[in-house]
């Protein structure tokens, strides 16, 4: 009896073994089949900020595009809140298999790290870059009846009681630490006066509500043009194509100042290689574009399209540049 059960154990223990030489195979050419064929359907690419946005604007240029040398279309899909938070956490959650990505920025996969307590996600473990997509610096804007011409000027009535307010688009945005950046370089008082919407505070500039600002080039440089706003600072360590005629922070006050808001698109981590592969081709045509690359530039944007370059190196450096920032800031979203 013993025996029988023995060699009925050792029967059933051959068969699972030869079922499983035989299965792994098979898996393994059926997800060779699937990297093959993809895309079969539609991508979705996740914006986690609302329509109208930069990185709205800027991930539908891009998808258009990229669309084409994929052979797939890419549908847009908003999903804005908590500083990004939200679609990013939901994309992280989906199933690796190309057909969800999202359009990141500077704020999304590097600020956030620091600033939300709570994001739902962590940006560096749960994706995969597919390719660099741009960058741009944002422009240190005063009204248009300002008395102030340079960062000396604003430096100057910082350092005279009361000193200046200056707004941004919400605590712990890119604008936000720009300032804060600011306030270290040039000493004296600096009150940061946030909003929730970027358009808002923008308004109390142009309306002298409020000293300064930080903001995106496509957002304030029509208001720079109509004499309502005007540019005294870019906050990249060199000038902008932009803005030609700005001087950098940097070239002013002769000190260390370069941030620029970035946008790189992700898919979730664990996505195939070969999948990888064709994003990051299709991604590479799309930004090689000239008409993509004139497009984007007249949104503030450098275009990128860098894809074999070793993005999650940059990626960890910028996430230390900002928490850094993020720390002196005492921002903090819990």
């Amino acid at each position: 009896m013993i025996n029988a059960l023995k060699n009925a154990r050792d029967s059933r223990a051959a068969r699972r073994l030869l079922a499983t030489l035989v299965c792994v195979p098979l898996l393994c050419v059926a997800g060779t089949a699937q990297s093959e064929e993809y895309p079969s359907k539609a991508v979705r690419m996740v914006v986690p900020f609302g329509p109208g946005t930069t990185t709205d604007t800027i991930a539908r240029l891009v998808s258009d595009r990229m669309s084409k040398a994929l052979g797939q279309s890419i549908i847009i899909e908003n999903k804005a809140g908590a500083g990004g938070t939200i679609g990013t956490a939901q994309v992280s959650r989906s199933a690796p298999d190309g057909y969800t990505i999202v359009m990141g920025t500077v704020g999304t996969h590097a600020i956030n790290k620091e600033l939300y307590s709570k994001r739902g996600y962590d940006p560096e473990k749960d994706f995969e870059p597919i390719a660099f997509v741009g960058q741009t610096p944002t422009i240190l804007v005063v009204g248009g009846k300002s008395p102030y011409h340079s960062v000396e000027d604003l430096g100057k009535a910082a350092a005279t009681p009361p000193g200046v307010t200056f707004s941004s688009a919400g605590s712990g945005t890119s604008g936000h630490l720009a300032g804060e950046l600011l306030k270290d370089r040039l000493s004296g008082t600096m009150l940061h006066v946030p909003y929730k919407e970027g358009s808002m505070a923008l308004q109390d500039v142009m309306s002298g509500q409020v000293q300064f600002m930080f903001y995106h080039p496509a957002a304030v440089l029509s208001h720079v043009k109509a004499g309502k706003l005007r540019a005294i600072g870019v906050s990249s360590s060199q000038r902008s194509s932009a803005a030609p005629d700005v001087a950098s922070i940097a070239e002013q006050t002769k000190s260390e100042f370069d941030l620029v808001a970035w946008f790189m698109m992700y898919a979730p981590a664990g996505t195939p290689a070969p999948v990888m592969a064709k994003l990051k081709k299709a991604a590479d045509v799309a930004l090689a574009d000239p008409d993509l690359a004139a497009k984007l530039k007249t949104q503030g944007v450098e275009p990128g399209g860098e894809s074999t370059r070793d993005l999650a190196r940059f990626e960890a450096a910028e996430i230390d540049k900002w928490a850094d920032l993020v720390k002196k800031s005492g921002a903090k979203v819990n």
